[in-house]
């Protein structure tokens, strides 16, 4: 009787994966030209924008007739080649007429990340000058983002879009666009604030504290830094000391649950920002919570910095949708290759480790993938 057991046992197992595939296989396509911007690729698994492949691919959206979205050729920007070449192939290489017919063609806009590529980032042991090697929101990226905006086409946006290197007078046109002000702060969670365990801690981080506390890094715990991107202050929220939780979380309100399926509560342990947003004309769906203790708010207090602040802002004006999500949301290191099976969700729990602090997974599934998932729907729905 156990042989029998065994046997249906092992036959679901290997059943179960290949009615997933052809589920989505079968699944019909649809069609829909998302135009992708992502000036921060440092090799061709395109990390910063794969996120949203996953959703457009999961859910057959397609790029044109039969040819499915590519992670490492189908957006803008930065694309790295062989050693230390690359090509840029960004908005601003188009003249405006040909701007002009990508705002007619494309039936969305998603910015994912416009932090850019550094040459001493670039390039091994680069002795000159520091500088940008390409990144930061261009006049073409605006004047594509404001022809999108008049022809009433979706536009999304993400972290880092608003901090340098966007040149100051580009970030007040977004802004006065969308009715959001960035307030210059970004911050993230580490798991090790030790200097000498860590060694993601970046060093610039740790080397502008130190210039302003007389060379002392007395953390060890995990915790959140917060960084002003304009005058590069550095304030650190450790565990215990300033924070009952050392884990941002993300709180969705009652109609971000209910036009999302956003889940009440989900931890985010990545780079966020620290936004500020019109409640007169802008819809929060979801705010970042930091769980501070009474030194922690103190801290906060001294630097003018909130606790509580927005993660999804929702810009709406008749049947136009902006959405600004506060956070490097579609940089989350998940696996391709699930996107190709239907109903891969009721098994999210096997692709990430809840008990892991700075496991990204779980928000991925619980927040992003219904989250852009809903926005597409609702942007075919809309064609």
């Amino acid at each position: 009787m156990w042989q029998k057991a065994l046997r249906i046992i092992l036959l679901l197992v290997v059943l179960a994966p290949l009615v997933s595939f052809l589920s989505w296989y079968f699944t019909p396509k649809k069609y829909l030209t998302a135009a992708i911007i992502d000036k921060t690729v440092f090799n061709t698994d395109g990390q910063e924008h794969i996120s949203f492949h996953w959703v457009l691919n999961h859910n057959r959206f397609m790029k044109s007739g039969s040819e499915a979205y590519e992670v490492e050729r189908d957006y803008f920007g930065f694309f790295p080649k062989k050693d230390t070449a690359y090509a840029i192939k960004g908005i601003e290489r188009f003249p405006a007429e040909a701007l002009s017919l990508l705002s007619d063609d494309s039936d969305m806009l998603y910015i994912t990340d416009t932090y850019g590529i550094y040459k001493q980032e670039w390039y091994a042991n680069y002795s000159k000058r520091p500088g940008v090697l390409y990144g930061g929101l261009s006049e073409k990226d605006i004047n594509f983002i404001k022809q999108m905006k008049a022809k009433q086409k979706p536009v999304i946006a993400e972290f880092n879009c608003l901090a340098s290197p966007t040149p100051k007078p580009i970030r007040a046109a977004f802004e006065a666009l969308y009715h959001v002000r960035f307030t210059g702060w970004s911050g993230r969670y580490f798991d090790s604030l030790d200097e000498n365990v860590n060694q993601e801690l970046p060093s610039w981080i740790l080397t502008n504290y130190k210039n302003n506390h007389n060379g002392n890094w007395p953390f060890t715990k995990d915790g959140v830094v917060l960084v002003n991107d304009d005058s590069g202050t550095v304030v650190i929220l450790e565990n215990e000391t300033h924070l009952n939780n050392p884990l941002p979380f993300v709180y969705a309100t009652a109609a971000g649950q209910e036009r999302f399926d956003l889940p009440e509560k989900e931890k985010y342990p990545f780079w966020f920002e620290i936004m500020e947003s019109d409640t007169q004309v802008n819809t929060t769906y979801a705010s970042y919570q930091l769980a501070t203790n009474t030194a922690g708010a103190q801290e906060l207090k001294k630097y003018g910095i909130p606790n509580t602040f927005p993660a999804v802002i929702n810009h709406s004006d008749s049947d136009y949708d902006f959405y600004y999500l506060a956070g490097d949301f579609s940089d989350n290191p998940i696996g391709f290759t699930t996107s190709y099976f239907k109903g891969i969700g009721l098994l999210k729990s096997f692709f990430y480790n809840a008990n892991e602090p700075s496991d990204r997974g779980g928000f991925f599934f619980n927040f992003y993938k219904p989250l852009v998932t809903q926005i597409l729907s609702e942007t075919y729905d809309q064609m």
